[in-house]
């Protein structure tokens, strides 16, 4: 330091140049502007009800038909003939006709992808947490985001229900307990244990209810720099005022028309029935699995013989979907209600040896109806067997920013995992021509 000679000159032109690089710095790169000031699209819905056909619904047999294959084998193309719909200059699958005059109602999003291609469990992960899974963050599912930001409309009512498989991709993440689901597996009687046994007397339960509280406080006041320990008391707590009267008269179906039951079909059709029915009692985010009752053997998952008998699903689905837009709209529920009918990746104009077909992620099909959004159109097209994008894509991130943005919430927001900031999709942006 003693040889270092610095005089008042050398310190101002450092000090100038410093500040010029400074204020380099401080510019805005090219796009990093443009992205920053976009305008932030809102919609206005309150509710979701997202569909899950697990398995990976062939898109070319149902909602991007193309040309029909001469022998079911050796040929590729569609299982099925083609018929018109709602949307003008498009066609569906012919076993979609209660559903395809009402497709005006809806938004046909035909070129969705992601690289999970060989695992099931993986590509679903994809398909509800909207990104790959993490060694180091436990992501919250698209269901959990929706409640953490929109809030309950009713504490009597569970702000999320699953009807389907409890699987990684459905829990709360990082978000943590208070922003699960309630899980459902019985359309008629509710969830398992809500029910108090008649042989506990109003007074019993009463001092039960005393103790546990005393016994969660004390636990909650020696864990006060745990944050999960509060979160567990609390939904637990939630737990027990579900069991009132507001939520558990949903299961109640058959206060509803019988020709409306009939409508609806089969069990997946009164899952759905029972979704309208929690919609109007204030849950936010509903899941109804088409998981059960799979009469071609295979479900949606068609390799070989499974492709044989794919038709009954598609007419179970098509009852189900066409009634519930019905039901929705004539409740004045559609426009603030996203129905959401979407898979893990769709399958390829070519037959496997049995005559099923095989996995494929590179384009696929989901739908959004409702929700306030401009519907009757279609996002992306593909090819001339359904294999390949042409034009505009739609990535995972951007199909989840469209259902949060459609839901009024901001999809650049940066949620916490501790104090490690998490994009709330992974840089995903909506479909702006749905929106204004």
């Amino acid at each position: 330091m003693t040889n270092l000679q610095f005089s008042r000159r050398d310190f101002l032109e450092s000090a100038a140049g410093l500040g010029a690089a400074g204020a380099m710095l401080s510019l805005p790169l090219p796009g990093i502007a443009d992205e920053a000031t976009k305008a932030l699209l809102k919609g206005s819905a309150e509710h979701c009800v997202f569909l899950w056909l697990g398995g990976g619904v062939a898109q070319i047999d149902t909602f991007d038909p193309k040309r029909q294959t001469k022998d079911g084998l050796k040929d590729p193309g569609s299982a099925y003939a083609s018929i018109p719909c709602a949307i003008q200059g498009e066609k569906v699958c012919e076993h979609l006709a209660a559903t395809a005059p009402l497709l005006d109602r809806a938004v046909l999003v035909r070129t969705l992808h992601h690289e999970e291609v060989d695992e099931h469990a993986a590509a679903a992960y994809r398909m509800h947490v909207g990104r790959r899974t993490s060694e180091t963050v436990v992501y919250p599912c698209i269901g959990s985001v929706v409640v953490h930001e929109k809030g309950s409309i009713d504490d009597g009512v569970p702000a999320y229900v699953l009807m389907g498989q409890p699987t990684p991709g459905r829990s709360p993440g990082f978000l943590g307990p208070k922003y699960g689901f309630v899980y459902l597996t019985d359309t008629e009687s509710g969830p398992q244990g809500l029910t108090r046994p008649s042989r506990v007397s109003d007074e019993q339960y009463r001092r039960r209810m005393e103790l546990l509280s005393a016994a969660s406080d004390e636990f909650v006041s020696g864990h006060k720099t745990d944050r999960l320990v509060a979160d567990y008391v609390e939904a637990a707590h939630n737990g027990f005022r579900l069991a009132g009267p507001d939520f558990l008269s949903a299961f109640d179906l058959h206060r509803e028309p019988s020709a409306l039951r009939e409508s609806y079909g089969d069990e997946f059709g009164q899952r759905c029935l029972l979704a309208r029915r929690l919609i109007e009692r204030g849950s936010r985010f509903i899941e109804v699995s088409f998981n059960l009752g799979f009469v071609n053997g295979t479900g949606w998952d068609t390799h070989n013989a499974g492709q044989q008998k794919q038709h009954l699903l598609i007419k179970s689905l098509d009852r189900a979907l066409s009634t519930l837009l019905v039901d929705l709209e004539q409740k004045k529920l559609l426009d603030k209600t996203l129905v959401v009918l979407a898979t893990e990746f769709g399958r390829p104009a070519q037959f496997d040896a049995g005559g099923g077909r095989g996995h494929h992620a590179k384009s696929f099909t989901c739908v959004l109806a409702g929700g306030g959004l401009r519907t009757g159109r279609v996002i992306g097209q593909t090819n001339e067997l359904a294999m390949k994008a042409v034009g505009r894509q739609v990535s995972v991130p951007d199909f989840f920013a469209t259902i949060y943005a459609t839901l009024g919430i901001n999809y650049r927001k940066e949620l916490y995992a501790g104090e490690r900031p998490v994009p709330i999709t992974d840089r995903g942006e909506p479909i702006e021509t749905l929106f204004g």
